[in-house]
């Protein structure tokens, strides 16, 4: 496979296709070589216009959604990123070339891992990696933009008030078969407003609250 060609093809048919249409996007994910951040067993499908399996039951996100999520972020050359859910590092390599600094968690350590040897095929990506759990009760810090790869049944303001002022969160919000994804922004120290983006389907955030089920 020629992967130079088979990224752009990708970037330029499914990517801008999809309504991308920042430069600077663009080039960050034909910059990335997404065929070394997917298992090896699913490399033929590095740059298929679908979720991939890595393991554990998660999946790298399709590349038009992670490029709809970078463009929300309007992501600035001086600002601290935050990902929650590194999964195989691909993510977090795009942000770590948009933004000054990049901090990417992940509750398995497997991914860590596997996350920090991917991004030595980018060296120009500035990202720190923990595997912790983001909904636990440690503070997460304070970002300008923050990604949540998971969704989140019930919306939880934790990640939120981990906005600096000014600050852009991307998270998707409900159940399926229609989720929400959903940008914030913290225009005052105890305000926010929220802005509808368009619907998807991605799976639940690890330890995320479940939606209460009805019982008659």
């Amino acid at each position: 496979m020629d992967t130079l060609a088979a990224r752009h093809q990708m970037v330029e048919q499914q990517v801008r296709t999809w309504e991308v249409l920042d430069p600077n996007v663009l080039d960050a994910m034909n910059a990335v070589p997404r065929e070394a951040f997917v298992p090896p067993d699913y490399r033929d499908l590095a740059f298929a216009d679908a979720p991939i399996p890595i393991g554990f039951g998660e999946f790298l996100l399709a590349p038009k959604l992670q490029g709809r999520i970078l463009q929300a972020l309007s992501v600035r050359p001086s600002d601290y990123a935050l990902e929650v859910g590194t999964g195989t590092g691909y993510l977090a390599a795009c942000f770590g070339l948009l933004a000054e600094a990049t901090r990417s968690l992940d509750i398995r350590a497997e991914f860590t891992a596997k996350a920090a040897a991917n991004l030595h095929r980018v060296p120009g990506a500035r990202v720190e990696l923990e595997t912790r759990d983001a909904l636990n009760s440690a503070p997460l810090g304070q970002f300008d933009v923050i990604a949540v790869t998971g969704s989140l049944p019930v919306y939880n303001p934790v990640f939120e008030q981990a906005l600096k002022l000014g600050g852009r969160l991307f998270i998707v919000v409900g159940d399926g078969p229609a989720m929400d994804a959903v940008l914030v922004r913290r225009v005052e120290a105890t305000e926010w407003t929220r802005e509808s983006l368009f619907e998807t389907v991605i799976g639940p955030l690890i330890g995320a609250e479940a939606t209460p089920k009805f019982e008659f």
